[in-house]
């Protein structure tokens, strides 16, 4: 067959399904989506999988174009679209696209002849969208009325407005369904991405070829790392000059305050981790308008694959469709959910409670032996209690999975969100708790550093190995003898051999990685100074790596058009938030100011004069960034005031 020979085939020539609408008929069809059948799957089940993909949608088909493959026996179905149904989609999906006077404006269908390279579908959709709008249509496809499939046994029916796609998977029919390269597009963009030199992301490309969440978090990966070289900066003059310069610096307070490298660096990220979120938000928004995503349509959305329920009619669509009542969602939310959620904090705490024993045990026997190798027992505890809360946060992020398919959501995005908000639970809770428990209860900044620089080293470690080193060993030796190919194979095996990469994993553990250092940072390097170093270190190396990972590691996923990073910049901003009534307290804990309360020069109305003059430095940098008004009443809010007028160390200043 060589239909499929040079990813072209006229579409009226053998093999594709035709297409009726005389503006879709192509010199070429572009093969855009590899669905992989079961090898029981009989003839007459691909023919009527293929009539069904090719048929009109007002006959219950998808209106794509098809292809068998080699012949009806072959295992796979190659599948692409015609102009008019991506045209349709567009619009369904609610994209914005440039207007003939220039503005982005959303796709309407009637009007598109007015829309600039409506005409030529490769320009007017990226790659991306083109293969997700296919992935779109075939989630979409609901059976009209009750019938049985040809090749498949009487039991198995297809009931009115059943999920014709998420049936068939679950029999067995459709293995599996990838996107599919394009190898010349793919080098061109591993050229301009990790192959070269060059320091800037071809974020254009990363969007057009693999999509917008991917595209985003690079351009997220590639902001915060560049904000990275202002505080690593500040950690290397810190860590150069501290005891020599800083300690001589004064701020003319009544009682004379010593101003240190600590306090410096405390108030610093409070004002940085500000700014640098205003600024990724407008830079957020620049991409979103330049890529037609910033104004995304609001639409009914269909019914995920995995939901379930009772065939009712839905009040809003007046459609036959799964219903699932609230109640009984809420009720497995509360029943099931939150109780598992709360066992895995248990066993935070329990590991927590562990380290603090062994910390414990260790110290005394530091204090007995005091050798060099007692001093690196110390560091024992800390290294397994990361490897027990890295391997805890691994099994609770498959457990967060189970749980939110239990739940059953309707949409995606219920069901993302869910998720997300549980892996968010307990990551902050299980990266972030013994370090407040050592800044807040136990008062040990020395230990506090000790941690902080232990998780960065181990962490980063793990990381890079789990992430790069393990699945390019594999590859490499595993996978990659057995995807062999030369240049004349037939396009079906080289389509087959893709199939065999291990699907893409998402973005979840990356973006988690990014939340623990950006915590890291925000809240606690004023202890460890060289915190900035070493993450500015690590997402150098990573950004390549990552590139390399979805360039070669992976299948290409499918990616839906996206307006920003959602729920993550939320938590992101959180961190923010939360930055600040951390570094007042380490400013606290700064022996300078430790010092002035015992000796008496320091009283609880001096700290709130400091705290007071932090937090108006940090919102009216906000406001500078932001361009609002009226900085004087929005800075002085005193809410961030409130825990440093509970603090138990305050209590003697008073």
């Amino acid at each position: 067959m060589t239909a499929l020979k040079y990813l072209g085939a006229t579409t009226t020539g053998p093999g594709w399904t035709k297409v009726s609408c005389p503006c879709c008929m192509s010199e070429r069809v572009e093969p855009l989506v590899l669905v992989k059948l079961g090898a029981k799957v009989r003839p007459e089940t691909k023919r009527w999988l293929i009539r069904l993909i090719g048929a009109p949608q007002k006959d219950g088909g998808a209106a794509l174009l098809a292809h068998p493959g080699e012949d009806a026996t072959g295992d796979i179905i190659v599948v692409s679209a015609p102009r008019c149904a991506l045209l349709q989609a567009t619009e369904e999906l609610g994209l914005c696209k440039p207007y003939r006077n220039g503005d982005m404006e959303a796709f309407s269908y009637n009007d598109r002849d007015n829309f600039e390279n409506s005409d030529n579908i490769e320009a007017f959709l990226t790659l991306a969208e083109r293969q997700y709008i296919v992935k779109h249509e075939l989630d979409g496809l609901r059976a009209q009325r009750d019938q049985k499939i040809p090749g498949l046994p009487d039991s198995f029916v297809l009931h009115q407005r059943d999920s014709i796609w998420a049936k068939l998977g679950s029999a067995g029919v459709i293995v599996d369904m990838i996107p599919l390269h394009n190898q010349d597009k793919l080098k061109e963009l591993s050229k301009a991405w990790y192959s070269g030199n060059q320091l800037a992301q071809p974020l254009d490309l990363v969007n057009g070829y693999f999509g917008g969440s991917v595209a985003f978090y690079f351009s997220f990966l590639d902001f915060y790392t560049w904000s990275l070289v202002p505080p690593a900066i500040l950690a290397l003059s810190i860590t150069c000059f501290s005891g020599r310069y800083f300690s001589i610096l004064f701020i003319s307070i009544s009682s004379g305050l010593v101003l240190s490298g600590h306090m410096i660096q405390a108030v610093f990220s409070m004002i940085w981790s500000t700014v640098v979120m205003e600024l990724w938000k407008r830079r957020s928004a620049s991409l979103s308008y330049r890529w037609g995503t910033l104004n995304l349509a609001e639409r009914f959305a269909e019914p995920r694959p995995g939901f379930h329920g009772e065939l009712g009619v839905n009040p809003v669509t007046g459609r036959a469709e799964p219903l699932f009542p609230g109640w009984r969602r809420d009720l497995r939310m509360a029943l099931v959910s939150v109780p598992v959620v709360g066992l895995f904090l248990v066993l935070v705490v329990l590991g927590m409670a562990c380290f603090y024993w062994a910390e414990a045990h260790v110290q005394q026997l530091h204090k007995h032996w005091d050798s060099l190798l007692s001093q690196a027992i110390l560091y024992v505890p800390s290294v397994l209690h990361i490897v027990y809360t890295n391997m805890l946060a691994t099994v609770y992020r498959t457990a967060a999975q189970s749980l939110t398919e239990y739940e059953n959501h309707r949409e995606e995005s219920s069901f993302d969100n869910h998720l997300t908000a549980k892996v968010l639970v307990f990551t902050f809770f299980n990266f972030f708790a013994v370090l407040f428990h050592i800044a807040f209860v136990k008062q040990d900044v020395a230990l506090l550093r000790k941690r902080l620089a232990s998780l960065l080293l181990v962490s980063q470690v793990v990381n890079q190995v789990t992430e790069v080193v393990i699945p390019y060993l594999v590859d490499r030796f595993i996978s990659a003898p057995t995807r062999a190919e030369r240049e004349d194979d037939p396009q079906e095996d080289k389509f087959r051999n893709q199939s065999k990469l291990p699907a893409f994993p998402g973005l979840f553990s990356e973006y988690i990685e990014l939340l623990v250092q950006f915590g890291y940072l925000s809240l606690f390097s004023c202890v460890y100074p060289l915190t900035a170093v070493l993450l500015l270190i690590n997402n150098v190396t990573e950004i390549r790596t990552d590139a390399y990972k979805i360039c070669k590691l992976f299948r290409k996923p499918f990616i839906p058009p996206v307006a920003n990073m959602g729920v993550w910049q939320i938590a992101f901003e959180v961190l923010s938030f939360v930055s600040v009534m951390s570094n007042c307290w380490l400013l606290l804990l700064s022996p300078q100011l430790q010092e002035l309360c015992q000796q008496g020069k320091m009283n609880s109305t001096n700290i709130l004069m400091l705290a007071v003059l932090v937090e108006v430095s940090r919102r009216l940098m906000k406001s500078l960034v932001t361009n609002k008004c009226k900085i004087i009443m929005h800075a002085c809010s005193p809410f961030y005031l409130l825990p440093l007028c509970v603090f138990p160390a305050c209590a003697p200043l008073s």
